[in-house]
């Protein structure tokens, strides 16, 4: 499974078909607060 819009891949399609999704919204989490750091910083909220 690959989110291209932040760039992680999970090789485990099974464990995600079975709903485990938890390393997949951790990166998603991670990628957000990232970004909205970036944009605080800038200035841009």
């Amino acid at each position: 499974v690959t989110d291209h819009r932040i760039g992680f891949t999970l090789h485990q399609l099974e464990a995600v078909m079975d709903g485990k999704l938890q390393p997949l919204i951790e990166a998603l989490t991670t990628h957000y607060q990232a970004e909205k750091l970036k944009q605080e910083a800038a200035g841009v909220v």
